[in-house]
């Protein structure tokens, strides 16, 4: 201070009265010294500066506070802001820093300006400090860097600085202990004789805040945590953990987060293995992912295997690993005289729930029975759509009566929560039995409530399929398109059914898709699975292999479909029929026809004629059967077949809006393959399929028979009919990917000229009229006249017509020369 003597530290009883008085961490002095440092505070005119911690706090202490604050306000230095940083490192880097780098100092020291200083100091002794600098490009690195030694070198000096029983009280805190007194009095030897400890444990707790290595709370700083657990011995924090989680065992306290801590550390012996357990059980009844992982360290720190098998088969089937989740049922089923009753039910639900999503509903219905017949009463709840696929109604039914009350049985909803899954099962169980024997909507209202009940939790994983997939098959079945697809979205949104589930609810998107002629987007879906690398389960190989036929049958690509069909076959092989599939064996039928490859899928479709009339040929499920079946008969002429299959679907068409309109456009079918073509009625039953969602099987009606007729005012009339729902599906495809040129021999499955955007046409391309270069896109794919026709609406006989003048005006003779200046032309 200019003109004015200065005195640091303790005054003698001499010092003269104008020296000021510099008193720094008065906290350390005895209470002598600082009465003497009162006494001169308290001299008139007196010039005192005294600073200090907060702890420790003696009554000395206190009373020279209240005698300074009486006459000029105490400053308090608390933690810096985010900008109190950035000021920080301005000052030190010279420049302002970038905002990311102050964020990212000030998430590890929460403002401690002894830590901030410290890190900024570090970091900037960097070679690369200039990213640092904010230079209004620099991005945010993402993750920080490990620790330099020097810093944590310098932290560590901080903290072995204080008492012993402050850096435990940090280790422990670091490592997950609760800044509770009831876990880290007996943690840090800190119980007194009443059992508590609480009075020592706020002293270390306001010690360690006053150095600076926690908040107020008893919480380390990020950095301080992050260095603790860095310098303490693996053995040591070991140790930690198992104390921890054991104190928090006997209390019944949460042991999860401590137990995560341990696993991979080697910790054995009955208490560990009870600890693991038990963070086991707490992790599956918040649905936690790791859960299987906390069940094997329990095994491998020496819990009996065959106690936890059946609970560690549910935590697989949540995880989305049926592998394991059948291979811990079945050491449960394979030893059932060493189980308990409830240990072998819950393992059998989770086999036959793992079956079933493996296609192997037969199979899952019989270990249905099974649990039944151990319970002594009815198959649970969730078998319902299980034996209701596999033709077993009667059972079923029973399946929904009252259940009995059995001494000692599990309760109906053994697998999951009685409010949310055993809530769920029933109104699935109920929505499906209604889509045989009752009302449609009856049915899509209780399956969409059961997907929606199960969006706040992931227990769709133990079920035999997610409410979300029944609901869109159901929704599918009666031309419900939109709701389908909103349903489906939503699981995806929320996961339902966990990570398997999203594999099947992308391909019921893309059937949908399908389904409406959005060939793109449901290409676009089976992309995505089939890009993920995963195998499928055989029930998801099924609809993916009967997809891609699909949209090569669609594309009118022969040469696609061959290749299609040779997934499909595989796929045949690998499932059997069961009534949830239907639709898709009802394209693979149409498919087979077109391939002259029906002896696949004959047997296929006995199964599903047995299947339809052990549930009384419900109109829901066999209506788009029957539709299939007449396209098929369509494609080889079979008259009687085409007429059979039309009469059935009058008989299901008051089943719902969807088979009536089928119903209505089957006689036009049959009429075509006589030659006969009422063009106002084909009109009206094209654009009622398309009304219903099936706007690419209207205008394939109306662009078939356009070409049968004679009169040329109806074809004119039927082939704008047909490009009307041609580009209405058109319209459904949204933000489509650009395509690729097409080229000889090579198309994807299910694109067609309809699908793709025209590419920029190069000068050559004048040479061709718009109509001749879609005809030209198509000979190129190597198609016939006649598969031409049928994809633009005209007749083969002008496709022929249209080629010879190309040929003429191309100048070429050969086939392989005209093939060759086409692609040229198209490829620009």
């Amino acid at each position: 201070m200019n003109g004015v003597d200065v005195h640091l530290g303790d005054p003698p009883d001499d010092l003269p009265a104008d020296t000021a008085l510099v008193v720094d961490d008065a906290h350390l002095l005895d209470d002598a010294a600082v009465e003497r440092v009162r006494r001169r505070a308290a001299e008139p005119g007196a010039r005192v500066v005294v600073a200090r911690r907060p702890w420790p706090r003696s009554a000395a202490v206190a009373r020279l506070g209240t005698l300074l604050a009486s006459e000029q306000a105490p400053v308090v230095l608390g933690a810096l802001d985010q900008a109190g940083v950035a000021a920080r490192a301005a000052r030190a880097l010279g420049r302002r820093p970038a905002p990311w780098f102050a964020r990212r100092v000030h998430e590890r020291t929460l403002g401690s300006p002894w830590l901030t200083d410290r890190l900024i100091r570090a970091l900037l002794s960097t070679p690369d400090r200039a990213r640092f600098v904010d230079d209004g490009a620099n991005e945010d690195p993402g993750p920080s860097r490990g620790l330099s030694d020097a810093l944590t070198e310098e932290i560590a000096d901080v903290v072995d600085a204080e008492d012993r029983r402050v850096a435990e009280l940090v280790l422990a805190v670091a490592l997950g202990a609760p800044a509770d007194a009831e876990v880290l009095g007996p943690l840090l030897g800190l119980v007194d004789a009443a059992g508590s400890g609480v009075d020592e444990l706020d002293e270390l707790v306001a010690r360690a805040w006053a150095a600076g290595l926690c908040g107020q709370d008893g919480t380390p700083l990020p950095l301080v945590a992050d260095v603790v657990r860095r310098r303490t011995a693996p053995a040591r924090r070991t140790e930690v953990r198992r104390l921890l989680a054991e104190i928090e065992l006997d209390r019944g306290g949460s042991v999860l987060s401590v137990a995560r801590s341990m696993v991979g550390g080697g910790a054995t012996g009955d208490r560990a293995a009870a600890v693991f357990t038990a963070a086991a059980d707490e992790g599956a009844r918040e649905e936690q992912d790791d859960t299987a992982v906390l069940y094997a360290e329990a095994v491998r720190a020496g819990a009996p295997p065959l106690s936890l098998a059946a609970r560690r088969a549910e935590a697989h089937l949540r995880a989305g690993d049926l592998d394991g989740a059948l291979e811990h049922s079945d050491s449960v089923l394979g030893a059932l005289d060493a189980v308990e009753p409830t240990d072998a039910l819950r393992a059998g639900g989770v086999a036959a729930a793992v079956l079933a999503r493996r296609g192997l509903l037969a199979r899952s219905a019989e270990l249905y029975r099974w649990m039944a017949a151990v319970s002594e009463g009815s198959a649970p709840t969730a078998a319902v759509p299980v034996l209701i696929g596999t033709g077993a109604l009667g059972e079923a039914r029973a399946a929904l009566g009252p259940p009995a009350v059995v001494p000692g049985a599990p309760p109906r909803g053994l697998l999951g929560s009685p409010t949310l899954l055993a809530g769920a099962e029933e109104l699935i169980a109920r929505g499906v039995l209604d889509s045989v024997e009752g009302s449609p909507t009856a049915s899509l209202s209780g399956l969409a409530r059961a997907s929606a009940l199960l969006e706040s939790a992931h227990r769709a994983a133990l079920l035999p399929d997610t409410p979300a997939a029944l609901a869109a098959l159901v929704a599918v079945h009666t031309g419900e398109f939109d709701v389908a697809g909103s349903v489906l979205e939503r699981a995806l949104a929320v996961g339902l059914g966990g990570h398997r589930a999203q594999t099947r609810h992308r391909l019921l998107l893309g059937w949908i898709a399908l389904l409406r002629g959005a060939t793109r987007a449901a290409g676009a879906q089976l992309a995505a699975v089939d890009g993920t690398g995963e195998e499928l389960e055989a029930r998801d190989e099924f609809l993916a292999a009967s997809l891609q036929v699909a949209l090569a049958r669609r594309g009118g690509d022969l040469g696609a479909l061959m290749r299609s069909w040779t997934r499909a076959r595989e796929a045949i092989v690998r499932h059997p029929v069961d009534l949830f599939v239907l639709q898709p064996l009802g394209e693979l039928v149409t498919a087979a026809t077109r391939l002259r490859e029906q002896s696949w899928v004959r047997p296929h479709l006995d199964e599903a004629d047995a299947l339809l009339d052990a549930l009384g040929r419900p109109a829901l499920w066999s209506a788009p059967l029957h539709w299939a079946q007449l396209q098929a008969a369509v494609l080889v002429a079979d008259a009687d077949a085409a007429a059979r299959h039309t009469e059935a679907l009058a008989g299901a068409a008051g089943g719902s809006r969807f088979a009536a309109a089928m119903a209505t456009a089957a006689p036009h079918w049959v009429a075509l393959l006589a030659g006969r073509v009422d063009a106002e009625a084909v009109e009206a039953a094209a654009r009622g399929l398309h009304a219903v969602g099936l706007s690419w099987d209207g205008g394939k009606l109306a662009g078939q028979a356009a070409i049968r007729t004679e009169d040329r005012r109806a074809m004119t009339a039927l082939l704008g009919c047909a490009r009307a729902l041609q580009a209405e599906v058109g319209r459904t495809e949204e933000d489509p990917p650009p395509a690729a040129p097409a080229t000889a021999g090579s198309s994807p499955a299910g694109s067609s000229t309809s699908d793709r955007p025209a590419a920029p046409t190069p000068p050559t391309t004048s040479v061709l009229s718009d109509r001749e270069r879609e005809v030209a896109e198509l000979v190129v794919q190597g198609r016939t006249y006649k598969e031409i026709g049928e994809t633009l609406f005209i007749s083969a006989k002008t496709v022929e017509h249209h080629v010879a003048r190309m040929r003429q005006r191309l100048g070429v003779t050969g086939r392989g020369e005209l093939h060759a200046q086409l692609r040229r032309i198209l490829s620009g």
